[in-house]
C-alpha cells in the first residue's frame, strides 16, 4: 500500500535541494563566462513584429525557486501574479476560464529525489484563491516535470514509479546498470479532477508494459531490439551516468486531431508518440486504439541508436525539452517543435530550437521503412545563435510557435526569454529578475494573445481599486467615511463593495463613472483592529481584485461625549464635501499621526 507523505518540510531546505540539482549543471556555464549579464533587460521592437495584435499579448511564467507565477505584458510590466505555498512551479498554464494551473513541490519525498520533481498540481482562480489541488507523491509514485490539460478538462501527468532491483532484473535489466538497486520508469496518468481536492485516474500508460531486451534470454521481454522500434530497450543508457531516473521524461503534449500524446524522453535523446485513444487495458498491450498498436510507440525521433537503427553519428537530439505539436492555424501546424538543449553534441555544446515534419498521414499513421530509422533526415527549421555558443541552456527550457509565425524561446538556465522571426531575427527579449538575478531559472514560458478567453478578466475588469483613504483610528459607535476609486479599461460604470473587516460590507454602491471617487461610511460597534478593503464590479459583471487593506484601530475608550457626537455629525455631513476639512477633522479627532 502506497503511503502518502504529509510531513511538513521547511521551505529553505527544499530550495537548497533543488539548487543542488540545477546549480551543479549550470555552474560550468557561469565560471566560463557564458551566462548572460545579471542585469535585468527588456527590449521590444514593435516595428519588427509581423502582426499588430502581437504587441498586445502576455507571457506567463513561474521562476523555479519562487512561489509566485507572473503574467507580463510586452513591455515587461507585471500585469498579474498568483501566489502559492510551494516552490518548483515548473509548468504553468492559463486556462480558458481564467484559472491558473501550476505544478509544484509539496515537500521532500524519501524515495524520489531528482531533477524536475513536483508531486502536486493546483489550480488558482484569477483572484488567487486555491480552487483545486491534487497530489501524487508517495513512496511508489511521484509526479515530475510536466502535464497537459485535455480539451475535456482532464489532465495528463508524467510520473515516476518505483521498481526494485529484483523487479528490474526480472524484466531483463542488466544488474550492472542499476543504481542503488532500483529503477524509476515513467508512466502517464490521466486525472479527472474533483474539486476542491483530488481526482480519479481514468486512464494510464506505463513504459514498463512496452519493454524489450536482448541481454538475458531467461528473463522477461527478451527479443531482437532492432526488430521492435515500437518497444523500449530496458538496457539502453543514453549517457555516461546510469541513474535511477532512467528515462527522465520531461514534457508531454496532446494532439486532438489524432488523439495522440508526445513525450520527450530526455535520457534517450528522443521524442515518442503514443496512442491515447486506447483503454487502459489496451494501453498496457500491443493492440487496440485508433492505431491498432495499443500502447506501443507509434513514432520516435532524435536518436535511432536507441532502437538499433543507427549509431552515435545519427543522433539529432541532445538532452532535449518541451516537444510540442504546433497548434492548428499557426504557421507549421502539425509539425513538432522541440528545444534541443545541445549538451554533449559531437563538436561544441550549444542549444537550438528545431522544427521537424513528422512522416504522418491524415489518419495519424507514421511511415517507417523497414530496417531504417524514422524520418525526417533533418529539421525543416532551426534557430541557433549567430555565434552558436552564445545560446546554450544545458537544462530545462522550451519554445512556442506563435500565431504570426514567430517563435518564443525560453533559455531556462539563464531565465532569458526572447522572440524570433522565421528569419531568426530577435524582436523581443526579457530576463527574469525573480526571485533574484542569480537563481532565476524558468522551466518554460507561454504566450497568450489578448483575445484569449482566459484573459477576459484582465482585459475587461476594473483595475485594482486604490487603497481606502480615511481614518486609521477611531472610536466605537462613531461613523467614519472612506473613499476609493479605480478605472475601468472599457470606460464602463462601476459598482463598489467595501469590506469593513468585521463580517459586514457596504453592499454594492453605484453605478459610478470610471475614475470617479466613491465614498462609503461605517460604524464599528466593537473595539478591535479591522482591515478594510474595496473591490469594483463593472456593469458587465467583470470584477477587480481587492484593493490593498487599510488597518483601522478602534481602541477601548471612555463613553462618548457630546463632543464625540458632534464630531461624528460633522464627519457625516461635511467630510465628503471638503477634503481639507476632512483631514483637519481627522487630526483633531485622533491626534497627530
Amino acid at each position: 500500500m502506497s503511503k502518502i507523505i504529509n510531513k511538513k518540510i521547511p521551505k529553505k531546505f527544499i530550495v537548497i535541494l533543488i539548487m543542488l540539482f540545477y546549480f551543479g549543471q549550470s555552474f560550468v556555464s557561469i565560471v566560463n563566462g557564458d551566462s548572460l549579464s545579471l542585469k535585468n533587460i527588456f527590449q521590444y521592437d514593435n516595428e519588427k513584429l509581423m502582426l499588430s495584435f502581437e504587441s498586445d499579448a502576455y507571457t506567463l511564467y513561474a521562476p523555479t525557486y519562487s512561489e509566485i507565477t507572473y503574467l507580463i505584458d510586452m513591455e515587461g510590466n507585471i500585469t498579474h501574479n498568483w501566489n502559492s505555498n510551494y516552490i518548483q512551479g515548473l509548468a504553468v498554464y492559463l486556462l480558458q476560464d481564467g484559472k491558473l494551473i501550476r505544478n509544484c513541490l509539496p515537500g521532500v519525498n524519501p524515495r524520489f529525489i531528482g531533477g524536475g520533481i513536483t508531486g502536486r498540481i493546483e489550480k488558482h482562480d484569477w483572484y488567487g484563491d486555491l480552487v483545486w489541488e491534487f497530489e501524487y507523491f508517495t513512496e511508489d509514485n511521484c509526479l515530475h516535470h510536466d502535464y497537459e490539460v485535455l480539451p475535456n478538462g482532464n489532465i495528463l501527468m508524467i510520473a515516476w514509479e518505483y521498481k526494485s532491483g529484483e523487479e528490474a532484473v526480472a524484466a531483463g535489466r542488466d544488474p550492472d546498470k542499476l543504481n542503488l538497486d532500483q529503477l524509476w520508469p515513467d508512466h502517464v496518468i490521466e486525472i479527472e479532477p474533483i474539486e476542491p481536492v483530488g481526482g480519479n485516474i481514468v486512464w494510464e500508460w506505463h513504459v514498463w508494459d512496452h519493454l524489450i531486451q536482448d541481454y538475458d534470454s531467461s528473463k522477461d521481454n527478451y527479443g531482437v531490439v532492432g526488430n521492435h522500434p515500437e518497444l523500449i530497450d530496458i538496457n539502453y543508457i543514453g549517457g555516461v551516468y546510469v541513474g535511477r531516473d532512467w528515462l527522465h521524461t520531461n514534457s508531454i503534449d496532446y494532439n486532438e486531431e489524432f488523439d495522440q500524446i508526445i513525450l520527450s524522453a530526455h535520457n534517450f535523446n528522443e521524442i515518442w508518440v503514443i496512442d491515447h485513444s486506447t483503454t487502459t487495458e489496451e494501453a498496457a498491450g500491443h493492440s487496440g486504439g485508433n492505431s491498432g498498436k495499443g500502447g506501443d510507440i507509434l513514432y520516435r525521433w532524435g536518436n535511432p541508436q536507441a532502437y538499433r537503427a543507427g549509431d552515435e553519428s545519427d543522433k539529432q537530439l541532445f538532452d532535449q525539452h518541451d516537444a510540442t505539436w504546433i497548434e492548428p492555424g499557426f504557421p507549421g501546424e502539425g509539425n513538432i517543435l522541440v528545444f534541443n538543449n545541445g549538451k554533449n553534441r559531437p563538436d561544441i555544446d550549444y542549444s537550438s530550437v528545431d522544427e521537424i515534419v513528422p512522416p504522418v498521414d491524415s489518419f495519424g499513421n507514421y511511415y517507417l521503412e523497414e530496417g531504417s530509422a524514422y524520418g525526417p533526415d533533418e529539421p525543416i527549421w532551426v534557430y541557433i545563435a549567430e555565434n552558436p555558443i552564445d545560446f546554450y541552456s544545458p537544462i530545462i527550457s522550451g519554445a512556442q510557435r506563435l500565431p504570426d509565425g514567430n517563435t518564443l524561446i525560453c533559455d531556462g538556465d539563464s531565465g532569458f526569454f526572447f522572440e524570433v522571426t522565421p528569419e531568426k531575427e530577435i524582436v523581443w527579449e526579457y530576463i527574469n529578475p525573480y526571485p533574484n538575478q542569480v537563481f532565476n531559472h524558468v522551466f518554460k514560458v507561454n504566450r497568450y494573445q489578448s483575445d484569449y478567453k482566459g484573459l477576459e478578466i484582465l482585459i475587461n475588469a476594473p483595475l485594482k481599486p486604490n487603497k481606502p483613504d480615511g481614518p486609521n483610528k477611531g472610536r466605537k459607535g462613531i461613523e467614519y467615511t472612506y473613499i476609493s476609486s479605480t478605472i475601468d479599461p472599457q470606460g464602463d460604470q462601476i459598482y463598489y463593495l467595501f469590506d469593513w473587516g468585521d463580517g459586514t460590507d457596504s453592499g454594492l454602491i453605484g453605478p459610478i463613472n470610471s475614475s470617479e471617487e466613491v465614498q462609503a461610511s461605517h460604524i464599528w460597534s466593537k473595539i478591535g483592529n479591522y482591515n478594510i478593503k474595496v473591490k469594483a464590479i463593472d456593469i458587465n459583471d467583470f470584477e477587480s481584485l481587492w484593493s490593498d487593506s487599510l488597518s483601522v484601530s478602534i481602541p477601548r475608550t471612555k463613553q462618548s461625549s457630546s463632543k464625540d457626537i458632534l464630531l461624528g455629525w460633522l464627519n457625516e455631513y461635511f467630510l465628503n464635501s471638503f477634503k481639507m476639512f476632512r483631514n483637519f477633522l481627522n487630526f483633531i479627532t485622533l491626534g497627530k499621526k
